[in-house]
């Protein structure tokens, strides 16, 4: 069973909540709520998250102040963040959300089939970096868990390598499809960039997994992180 996406939607208003969980639920991932800057801190004490929505006009903690903490947090510094306000102060509204690490800043009221667009996306994203991830931990479990002799180790691992080659094969297939797609929608450049790091840390795994190969030393094959 593929585990769902957990995604962050924090504004005070419940109304808006509401709203933001009638458009994302056609995604079929976990909603998580939070109405105030500091239920979303703690919500992400715990939990990861794929993507979170940050309403900016909220009182005592702001959406900009909410951003700063979790860009501050090695946890959660990575996390996307899509800023939504009912407000547009011009420019340099917009350049302080940025600034603030998010990486899409939309005004409302929104078109839902583009926010759900946007959101669908940096799941796919996630979801590609836990598979990658879970590859990863294969080939270290593999490596640590090998017998020591050449023979043993060149006749014990074979079945998990082919395993495990099929398996990042289907992830490498998708994550191409995904940034065909980026490209031909013209999508936000922190999507695009994403989707190349995802890219790169899979042509590394690649190259691990080769290595492993009998006869091609291994054991001295370096895993990405």
């Amino acid at each position: 069973m593929v585990q769902k996406a957990k995604i962050l939607l924090v504004d005070d208003r419940p109304e808006n909540l509401l709203a933001l969980e009638a458009i994302l639920s056609a995604l079929d991932q976990t909603l998580v709520r939070a109405s105030s800057g500091e239920e979303a801190l703690k919500a992400l004490l715990t939990d990861d998250f794929a993507v979170i929505l940050l309403d900016v006009q909220m009182p005592g903690m702001d959406g900009f102040e909410t951003a700063a903490h979790i860009k501050r947090r090695e946890r959660t510094r990575d996390i996307p963040i899509i800023f939504l306000t009912a407000i547009n102060h011009g420019p340099h509204h917009t350049f302080r959300g940025y600034a603030a690490g998010a990486v899409d800043y939309i005004s409302k009221p929104f078109d839902p089939w583009v926010l759900r667009a946007k959101v669908s996306v940096f799941v796919e994203l996630y979801m590609k970096n836990c598979q990658l991830r879970e590859q990863a931990a294969l080939l270290r479990l593999q490596l640590e868990g090998s017998g020591h002799t050449g023979a043993q180790q060149e006749k014990e691992p074979a079945g998990l390598l082919a395993e495990l080659s099929a398996r990042l094969a289907a992830v490498e297939e998708q994550a191409e499809a995904l940034s065909k797609q980026l490209d031909d929608e013209s999508a936000d450049a922190a999507a695009v960039a994403t989707a190349a790091h995802l890219e790169r840390k899979l042509t590394g795994l690649r190259r691990a997994l080769d290595a492993l190969e009998p006869g091609t030393g291994g054991a001295s094959a370096v895993l990405p992180s």
